[in-house]
């Protein structure tokens, strides 16, 4: 695994905005998240938070704003650059390669991702089966593993690639809240090798024992961001996201 990285160092959007056509995905949007940290992003469907991740790994460029990491500029850079500037991302739908096994997948985003080779790159790669529950089953063909452990090799190879910070889109989606809460012990060794997590998700209650920051989204803009607690006792939260306050 690589090594503590300095907590000064942060991902930056500005003014962020995303249009498809006439339509507004994403509204003059500030979001930031330092290494060390993690923040958790909720709202309800459409309010822009799956945009908001694609624009910071540069799957999608903003019609508006700017986009920094360490205070340079990477707008315009593309999501392979990013990644090996230290911007992981792991998807809601596992999409590994079938038919390599699993350290054979995450070896992918050592070599493609961090750069290293040989006996090195086996080493880091074994430290990222071990820290995310996959040690044991390192040797087998990804096309044989069920949901919860698909999850968690979407995690290793996005881990794989030396991130200083990871991007999580909806990881517990479709596990069991048991499955979803071995998730958030991974998050937090995650940080405390100065790792920052940006982690979207919908099981809330599952989500809040990872995160030291909430922010709530809708039609897309950011309509709280603090605490977590605090953002989910928000009126306007609530009504947005939690239902209506009564």
């Amino acid at each position: 695994m690589s090594k503590a990285i300095p907590a000064a160092r942060a991902l930056t959007g500005r003014g962020l905005s995303k249009r498809f056509g006439d339509l507004v995905v994403l509204d003059d949007v500030d979001f930031s998240v330092v290494a060390g940290d993690a923040v958790g992003i909720v709202g309800p469907n459409g309010a822009g938070k799956t945009t908001l991740l694609n624009l910071l790994a540069g799957s999608l460029r903003p019609n508006a704003g700017t986009i920094t990491l360490d205070d340079q500029d990477i707008t315009t850079t593309s999501p392979a650059t990013r990644c090996r500037r230290g911007i992981g991302r792991a998807m809601q739908i596992p999409r590994p390669f079938a038919g390599l096994t699993v350290l054979e997948n995450v070896l992918v985003g050592a070599s493609y991702g961090a750069g290293l080779r040989g006996q090195h790159a086996y080493r880091h790669c074994a430290e990222v089966l071990d820290t995310c529950g996959l040690i044991e089953l390192a040797n087998r063909r990804a096309d044989s593993l069920g949901l919860l452990h698909r999850k968690r090799l979407e995690l290793a190879r996005a881990l794989a690639t030396g991130p200083r910070i990871l991007l999580l889109d909806e990881i517990g989606g479709g596990l069991t809240d048991a499955e979803a809460v071995d998730l958030v012990v991974t998050v937090r060794k995650l940080r405390e090798r100065g790792i920052g997590v940006v982690w979207i998700e919908h099981i809330v209650h599952v989500l809040v024992q990872a995160v030291d920051r909430l922010v709530c989204m809708d039609a897309g803009r950011i309509i709280a961001d603090g605490d977590p607690q605090a953002v989910l006792s928000d009126a306007v939260v609530v009504d947005a996201y939690l239902g209506k306050a009564q």
